[in-house]
């Protein structure tokens, strides 16, 4: 029965594990075939140990461009998305208008919108503005679609403030800009800080919505799926690893410096 016993005592840890090696189960993948030597133009089955790829990231034509490009459209969407999903979550969470209802729900619709819809309206929209299919037409859909995600996060934070705080600042003689520095935006921080960065995961890898607007743009996700009909080369997978690797290094360095400031105010 001691068996049994234990099982149950951990059947959360236990599952909770096996969940996890499932979703990293990919990432485990690709990490391994980044260190593959194929045989043919085709990097999906194991020939032999190499590290060739590692030593030429850039080493295949058009790669790092496309990678590039794609941090480029990643970086000023989320930084747009941010800003302006910030202040319209202030608006919403704080005060009354009209049509308020109405804009809490549409703000769901491009979350809720199947992405192949989106993309064809706005190529249509694009088209009958007479733009020119490219950079700024991407940037401009990906900022659309991350404005959303950056509301729900933002809002959901700012909504969840004891407002008495901020009257306990201005009670101390503090400004609107001052109380605003100083206490609303330290502890709406992390919320903001949640939306910008799924804005950016969002944005960067994102393939439906920007295959319709790039027009000969190239972004990373577009590169990728291109490869993948003449041949894909290892050292897609190692920017896979690569970014991989750098998500979690900015979670653990975020994780030791929130547990860092809790052992500072005990």
């Amino acid at each position: 029965m001691a068996p049994l016993t234990w099982f149950r005592r951990h059947l959360v840890v236990i599952f909770g594990l096996l969940t996890l090696g499932y979703l990293l189960l990919p990432n485990v993948v690709v990490t391994v075939f980044s260190f593959n030597d194929p045989a043919g133009r085709f990097n999906y089955a194991w020939n032999e140990f190499s590290t060739d790829a590692w030593s030429r990231p850039c080493g295949v034509d058009g790669l790092c461009a496309s990678l590039a490009l794609s941090l480029q459209l990643a970086l000023w969407s989320t930084l747009a998305a941010t800003v302006l999903g910030t202040m319209t979550a202030f608006a919403l969470a704080r005060y009354r208008f009209r049509a308020r209802g109405a804009v809490n729900s549409l703000i769901f619709l491009p979350m809720a919108m199947p992405e192949v819809v989106m993309a064809a309206s706005l190529l249509t929209l694009f088209l009958n503005m007479g733009a020119r299919l490219g950079f700024w037409t991407v940037l401009i859909a990906h900022i659309m679609f991350c404005l959303s995600f950056v509301v729900t996060a933002v809002k959901a934070r700012v909504m969840s403030m004891d407002p008495r705080l901020e009257q306990a600042a201005q009670d101390l003689y503090a400004g609107p800009a001052q109380t605003f520095l100083r206490v609303t935006l330290p502890i709406a921080w992390p919320g903001i800080a949640a939306g910008a960065l799924l804005a950016f995961a969002l944005s960067f890898d994102d393939f439906i919505i920007t295959n319709f607007t790039a027009g000969s743009t190239v972004t990373f996700p577009m590169y990728v799926w291109g490869s993948a009909q003449r041949g894909t080369p290892v050292q897609i997978n190692v920017v896979g690893t690569a970014m991989f690797l750098v998500a979690v290094l900015v979670v653990v360095v975020s994780m030791a410096v929130g547990n860092g400031r809790k052992r500072m105010k005990a």
